[in-house]
């Protein structure tokens, strides 16, 4: 890789981190430890309770826990202003978007879920596309050298 596409320590470390990408690492792991507490909470009651299929149970609830490694990484990431961690980021918003719309559909208790969900995603899309974000990741946009 060359230095253009590949920000040195330095570009990236330069002031104190902006709000918005601490806000956006936050919402990821916050998003990641709801996958994990969904994950687990399936897990135990696929093993101990009495479910229609055991197998299919405890499948979901280590795909829940597997899948929330992407936003915890993310928001590491994002914390430690690396900027290959936006793109999971992003990712995980994109791919939480239909489920808050899927949770919406339902009848149930899980509308005010897919809510939070939606309103999550929304917000955490919005801080990530954010200039100021960029900037602070080191992402350039195409074309921009960043020579004068």
């Amino acid at each position: 890789m060359s230095s253009e596409q590949t920000p040195t320590t330095d570009e990236t470390a330069a002031g104190p981190r902006p709000r918005r990408l601490t806000y956006a690492a936050l919402l990821a792991a916050l998003e990641g430890l709801a996958l994990v507490v969904g994950g687990v909470w399936i897990l135990v009651l696929g093993l101990s309770g009495h479910p229609d299929d055991r197998q299919q149970a405890v499948t979901g609830g280590i795909t829940l826990v597997a899948l929330a490694l992407l936003p915890l990484l993310a928001a590491r990431g994002l914390l430690a202003r690396r900027s290959w961690s936006r793109g999971p980021a992003v990712i995980t918003q994109l791919l939480a978007l239909p489920v808050a719309y899927n949770l919406l559909q339902a009848d149930s208790m899980a509308i005010p879920g897919g809510i939070a969900l939606a309103v999550v995603a929304v917000a955490a899309l919005v801080l990530l596309v954010n200039p100021e974000t960029t900037r602070a990741l080191g992402i350039r946009g195409p074309g921009n050298t960043g020579e004068k």
